[in-house]
């Protein structure tokens, strides 16, 4: 069911966002050299790596790291970056990662591929055979201020509470979380 869900947001949501999605790819492009998208090695369900597509808010060359772990990230933001992480409107093109069933909607946001630390404490406490998602228990509970440790506990618990109707609370404060632009620190 959670997929045949999933499926239905994300088509209804390609439809609405469709030209909103080629506004902010032509003003990626027009205000920073390189391409409009990133695609960045993230780990999946069960650790598999695959491909998650974001609208490019980091110069090209920057490092492939979890933006905290940069001396300086607003060094390395586009002139629109900043906006595109805020609004979280760089997360648009990861409909097609929901689409194509590597993500889900609602999931544990899915790690960076050389975030070990992360990947190791989720499969140790099993949440690495969920499908990752564009948004989840974690995220509305604190995104980019949780220390890996609480982010995992909060994993967890949405494996052992998920259900539909959880999800559908979880995107609702997601929606009034970006609204508020709360919990992003760049």
């Amino acid at each position: 069911m959670k997929r045949v869900v999933d499926l239905l947001l994300a088509l209804t949501a390609a439809l609405v966002f469709g030209v909103p999605v080629l506004l902010l790819a032509a003003l990626v492009r027009l205000t920073s050299p390189g391409p409009a998208l990133y695609w960045s090695d993230r780990v999946g369900r069960n650790n598999r790596i695959f491909k998650m597509p974001k609208f490019r808010s980091m110069r090209v060359g920057t490092p492939a790291l979890a933006t905290h772990l940069l001396a300086d990230p607003k060094v390395h933001l586009t002139p629109v970056g900043s906006f595109l992480r805020q609004s979280s409107l760089d997360e648009l093109p990861q409909l097609w990662s929901i689409l194509v069933g590597d993500m889900s909607f609602v999931g544990p946001r899915p790690a960076l591929f050389n975030q070990y630390d992360l990947i190791e404490r989720r499969t140790r406490f099993g949440v690495h055979a969920l499908v990752p998602g564009l948004t989840g228990w974690a995220q509305i509970n604190g995104r980019d201020e949780l220390p890996i440790p609480d982010k995992v506990k909060l994993d967890v618990e949405y494996l052992q509470r998920q259900s539909l109707w959880f999800d559908m609370r979880i995107v609702w404060l997601t929606f009034v979380k970006v609204l508020r632009r709360d919990g992003v620190s760049h």
